[in-house]
């Protein structure tokens, strides 16, 4: 006779039921935005009741800040050295999404509602500094790579050169979300690795022109 398996305890019926509001709650927020995101829709797309949000959840930012440390535990896997691997931030959104499950389009969507997100956290004093921690938490990760492949004889600290990857690494993913034109992934990465260790970058190119 088997065994029947044993029942979840509340804390791992409650750490399900959390995975899939923040689920839903991305998926939700890409299609209607971060203001028009009701959430009602979000627990029927999990399936639950509004009240499962409420038990996990403070409300609306509570839940979208939940949503984007989702994503910054995904994303700190795919930074790499840009001297190992090419860079593309066009496409490092999106291949995240596609691993995640999430429908095409759902890394454009969840990037402009995060802008809406922004622009309201800035000025509310609760929120703000929940929003600050985040990004601090982005800069470690391109302050990591600067530690990694910056040039031995740079003068700038770790801390500012990882500012200046992730000022050129985001805002081209800014001018991307805008519509704009992106530099050819090749151009891109050149930048990177100039901004890391302009020496290097020269003599790799005259090596393989």
């Amino acid at each position: 006779m088997s065994e029947l398996p044993d029942p979840l305890s509340r804390r791992d019926r409650q750490r399900q039921t959390r995975e899939a509001l923040i689920f839903a709650a991305r998926s939700v927020f890409a299609e209607d935005g971060y203001h028009a995101a009701s959430l009602d829709r979000i627990a029927r797309e999990a399936g639950f009741s509004k009240g499962a949000v409420y038990s996990n959840f403070d409300g609306k930012s509570a839940l979208f800040l939940a949503v984007m440390d989702r994503n910054l535990e995904l994303a700190e896997a795919d930074l790499a050295d840009p001297f190992e691997q090419m860079s593309n931030p066009a496409s490092t959104g999106r291949d995240l999404a596609e691993r995640e499950g999430y429908p095409p389009g759902a890394t454009q969507g969840f990037a402009l509602a995060t802008l809406e997100f922004i622009a309201s956290a800035a000025r509310d004093e609760t929120i703000a500094p929940q929003l600050h921690q985040r990004l601090a938490a982005v800069l470690t990760y391109y302050n990591a790579i600067a530690e990694k492949a910056r040039a031995e004889d740079e003068t700038l600290a770790v801390s500012d050169v990882g500012t200046l990857l992730a000022a050129l690494d985001q805002g081209a993913g800014l001018i991307q979300l805008a519509g704009g034109i992106m530099p050819d992934p090749m151009v891109f990465n050149t930048g990177m690795r100039r901004l890391l260790d302009p020496a290097r970058t020269v003599s790799e190119r005259e090596s393989n022109p």
